[in-house]
């Protein structure tokens, strides 16, 4: 038996480290498909969600009646359970696909027609694959209670192998199985590992039933005893709040880690690693105190909760410190008590019985899904992150007091009295990066400072004159700047005719969809962000004049997702990504078939025009070859703004099917219409005319060859986003590796 046991633990650390592949995966074809916005990322993860809540109850329903039949019958569910998730590898890309072709009509990315249809086509593709993978908890926990009765602690078991399996998943595929496999065959090597279990859980079948009954059945104390404490509602409503709150601070913490973290891979898979280990944590102290027969008390983990759940709000005033240890350190206590309680709860519930696991289990990630909407479309908006994070705190004392302890009370005088101190600095004290009171002047007086929230993120205009910036999620994005200017008038002064129809994806300050109305015709901006697109007025006093001009727009989408749904063809496309250029997403805005999307919307004689702000050599020279192979034509153009200590501040390169000539600056003023002229020389240093102003930007030209790799292979696609997973490029292999092979041959 002890073998058997094994062998189960080890099947559901796989299936764990699958299921968390499966879920990084499809939530990156999502945002390729419907766009990176936050509800494509909610509706995800609410139907992961909900098919685990969904699978966890029906798995429980049917595991008795199988199990009637022979144990071997709840194995063989199992396994081909198993293999139903490996058929998710391929089924799942495919739908995504289907769907993004059948909603472009739907509208923009935040209308509600748009949303609703998108919300349905993710949950139906989504929910099959995670309905299964809720059913393994219940069928795999039947076969093990019928060749082992008598055993109460069975999901816990499978939780702590799940967890660990979650834990290895969700470092592996950040870490190395995107970045040498790519989206697609890292799905592949998933759906292998299903297979394989599936293939072993037909095996287990196959092994011979008990002979006789275990002693567990006939010795009341050979098994550890559980810990009792709570009436049977409030247990559940405890699950359903635990898997609530959980989640809901998960999301909180993606905008307040964000200043330290910043936007990479790398640190939020940082973040859900550190989780998972000490979820793990928490459920191996858990199964060993219950071994040792001294498991704490439920009332006891929620004054300890109290405490837990604080710290990551309390510990990370941005006027502290900027560290990244202390950041991820910050969620180990709330993450390990989450791990010790859940299964501590099901366990206390279920009794080892498989129908009452599922059910709870249920209840537990039903919370997991109400959690994120709460959070991302209720709370965050209209109150921040403080408040969130507070909200959710307050839940464990409330239910400390609703359980009534049968512990003395002074067991647990001390961390009540804790959470109490913490909560009154988390009110009075503690500040976060949406508070205007962190944003000074360089001699440290005050200055204007506009917060905004939405459900994507929190966003804060801030500084005077030239000086003024703007932060998302408390991330430094653009400053104001001649080069956002240069953006929409370099491109347009190598065409012949003025433009009738101009586009600029990524709005930031507006400053560019300003410039490219001074040239009249038709001109459109899309916006990922609604904050974003509101601070419009903060950084420019005629931003309502401008939004009045005729054909002048802004439409709030994802950009790319905005290209495949228009049909309007565009004489100038000017784009600059979001910082920095290993962001999350943002190989979308670089890759080849981003490219392919653009072409086809430019006019015959239409320019794009695409800023890269610099860094990695390979990255750079990925993504200048990347362009070059979609486009014929490419010029080159350095920034004449570098700042100070650096070698280099980014280049524009300007791409299109027909031949580009390096302009000269008399052609430059001669393009330009009288209103365009004062917009490029509205920032110019005293002294400094018009053609000057041209000379000095045009003669930052380069050869677009001098910025080329030697391997003709290297570049971005979606399925390799080579500018985002560099990890072991960078750590092991160095340049020059096969990592760099991206391109199709």
């Amino acid at each position: 038996m002890p073998r058997l046991r094994s062998t189960t633990f080890l099947l559901f650390v796989l299936s764990g480290c699958c299921g968390l592949v499966y879920q990084i995966v499809w939530l990156r074809l999502a945002f390729a498909s419907f766009g990176i916005v936050t509800p494509v990322l909610s509706i995800l993860l609410s139907a992961f969600m909900a098919g685990l809540a969904l699978g966890s109850w029906l798995g429980g329903r049917v595991a008795a009646s199988l199990v009637a039949g022979g144990a071997g019958r709840a194995a063989i569910a199992y396994g081909i359970v198993e293999w139903g998730i490996a058929l998710g590898a391929l089924v799942v890309p495919w739908i995504f696909g289907i769907g993004e072709r059948a909603l472009l009509a739907a509208g923009e990315a935040s209308s509600g027609g748009y949303l609703l249809a998108s919300a349905a086509w993710l949950a139906g593709a989504i929910l099959p694959f995670a309905t299964l993978m809720g059913a393994t908890f219940p069928l795999m926990m039947a076969f093990l209670r019928a060749r082992a009765p008598g055993d109460e602690r069975t999901f816990s078991y499978l939780y702590l192998g799940n967890v660990i399996g979650a834990m290895l998943g969700a470092a592996a595929t950040a870490a190395v199985l995107i970045e040498c496999l790519g989206f697609r065959n890292t799905l592949l090597v998933a759906a292998a590992g299903n297979v394989t279990i599936g293939v072993v859980a037909f095996l287990l079948a196959r092994g011979p039933a008990p002979l006789a009954a275990p002693a567990t059945r006939t010795t009341p104390g050979a098994q550890p005893t559980l810990p009792t404490g709570l009436s049977s509602r409030v247990r559940v409503l405890l699950l359903f709040a635990t898997g609530f709150t959980s989640m809901a601070m998960e999301v909180a913490w993606t905008r307040a880690f964000t200043p330290v973290l910043w936007t990479t891979i790398y640190a939020f898979a940082g973040v859900l690693v550190t989780y998972l280990f000490a979820t793990w944590l928490g459920s191996y102290c858990y199964r060993r105190h219950l071994q040792q027969g001294r498991a704490i008390g439920s009332q006891g983990m929620l004054a300890l909760l109290f405490v837990a759940s604080l710290l990551p709000l309390v510990l990370n005033d941005p006027r502290l410190h900027a560290s990244i240890p202390l950041v991820l350190a910050s969620i180990v206590p709330i993450s390990a008590l989450l791990g010790y309680l859940t299964p501590q709860l099901i366990d206390e519930h279920a009794r080892g019985e498989p129908r009452r696991a599922g059910t709870a289990y249920a209840v537990n990630v039903l919370g997991c899904i109400l959690g994120p909407l709460f959070a991302g479309y209720l709370v965050l908006p209209t109150l921040g992150v403080q408040w969130t994070l507070l909200l959710c705190a307050l839940v464990y004392p409330l239910f400390l007091l609703a359980a009534r302890p049968t512990v003395p009370q002074p067991v647990w005088r001390l961390p009540i009295g804790l959470g109490v101190v913490l909560t009154l600095a988390a009110v009075f004290v503690t500040r976060t990066h949406e508070d205007a009171d962190n944003y000074t002047a360089a001699d440290g007086s005050k200055v204007p400072v506009e917060v905004r929230r939405d459900h994507v993120a929190s966003v804060v205009a801030t500084g005077v004159g030239m000086e003024r910036r703007m932060l998302v999620n408390g991330v430094g994005i653009t400053h104001l700047t001649p080069l956002t200017k240069v953006m929409a008038h370099l491109p347009l002064v190598l065409r012949e005719q003025p433009p009738e129809s101009t586009l600029v994806i990524c709005f930031g300050m507006g400053t560019t969809f300003r410039s490219l109305t001074t040239w009249g015709g038709r001109v459109t901006a899309v916006e990922l962000v609604p904050s974003v697109a509101d601070s419009f007025g903060f950084y420019h006093a005629d931003a309502e004049a401008v939004r009045q001009r005729p054909g002048a727009r802004i439409v709030v989408d994802d950009g790319r997702r905005f290209l495949k749904r228009t049909n309007e063809q565009f004489d100038l496309i000017t784009l600059d990504p979001p910082p920095p250029v290993e962001a999350a997403g943002s190989s979308l805005l670089y890759s080849r078939e981003f490219y392919e999307i653009v072409k086809a919307r430019l006019s015959p004689t239409g320019v794009l025009q695409q800023w890269f702000p610099g860094g990695e050599a390979a990255i750079s020279q990925a993504a200048v070859n990347t362009l070059v192979q979609t486009f014929p034509h490419v010029l080159a153009y350095r920034s004449f703004e570098t700042p100070e200590g650096a070698k280099e501040y980014g280049i524009h390169l300007l791409a299109a099917t027909w031949p580009l000539t390096a302009p000269t600056v008399e052609r430059a003023l001669a393009k330009m219409p009288p209103a365009a002229v004062t917009d490029l020389m509205e920032w110019a240093p005293p002294g400094i005319t018009h053609d000057v102003a041209w000379q000095y930007i045009l003669k930052q030209h380069v050869d677009v060859a001098s910025e080329l790799p030697r391997n003709k292979n290297l570049g971005i696609t979606d399925d390799r986003p080579f500018n985002e997973y560099f990890l072991l490029r960078r750590r092991l292999f160095g340049p020059g590796s096969f990592l760099e092979n991206t391109l199709p041959h």
